[in-house]
């Protein structure tokens, strides 16, 4: 039996939200809880989580600060943070529990873009697995680990972007941060919105500069004039 606290921060996108809240309330294995943290703190958002029995929670409009406030109010002894935009694969509490067994502290899925695709998914996905191999895995992709490596770790960093990123490396520390097999599935809307070699090249941008010690509320700012 995993206990399970399932967080979903969510900022204007209630459409996407009710798809995953239905696909987690049709799992074989369901989680223990769900809390959505909503950065708009809207009736529509809390109408959407209502319907599906999940928790809901007003929010400041912060990644990472949502996050946080999702963890401090879960019960689990396992957490598992979505976007509110993710699909699930079959089983996912199932890939989860077994890494657990096997000794992990947590880990994430793998990187697969939904449809509908284009070409340049074929040569993204791979160079995404090869950086999480080396470099930082991002929330789009399903992080779990257990509750005690969470706040062990450090949580969060209260910031609008690269917000995973203190945690997933104190997290490696802690012990092994497991890569699955099983995909999960992250929305192209806007790859598609924006080009998708645009785009791609405006996050690499953001991840060097984040890296040169430039702030992430100063990132998150560019980060919006460049893709709106």
């Amino acid at each position: 039996m995993l206990n399970l606290s399932v967080i979903i921060p969510c900022y204007r996108d209630e459409d996407k939200l009710a798809d995953l809240l239905a696909q987690l309330r049709s799992l074989y294995r369901r989680p223990l809880e769900i809390i959505v943290v909503d950065g708009a703190s809207a009736g529509t958002c809390r109408s959407v989580c209502d319907q599906y029995k999940a928790r809901w929670v007003a929010s400041e409009p912060c990644r990472g600060s949502q996050l946080l406030t999702g963890a401090s109010l879960a019960q689990g002894d396992a957490l598992w943070f979505l976007h509110a935009d993710n699909r699930l694969p079959p089983d996912p509490i199932r890939a989860m529990k077994r890494a657990f067994e096997q000794g992990a502290v947590g880990g994430y899925f793998c990187f697969r873009f939904d449809a509908p695709r284009a070409r340049a998914a074929l040569l993204l996905e791979p160079a995404i697995a090869f950086r999480c191999r080396f470099g930082v895995p991002y929330g789009d992709q399903g992080l779990f680990m257990t509750r005690q490596a969470y706040f062990s770790a450090g949580g969060h960093s209260p910031w609008p972007l690269f917000e995973e990123v203190s945690l997933v490396r104190g997290l490696r520390r802690l012990g092994h941060f497991m890569p699955l097999r099983e995909s999960i599935f992250v929305d192209p809307r806007r790859w598609h919105r924006d080009g998708w070699w645009r785009r791609t090249w405006v996050n690499r941008n953001l991840a060097l500069a984040f890296a040169r010690g430039v702030a992430p509320e100063k990132l998150a700012a560019r980060y919006r004039s460049r893709t709106n």
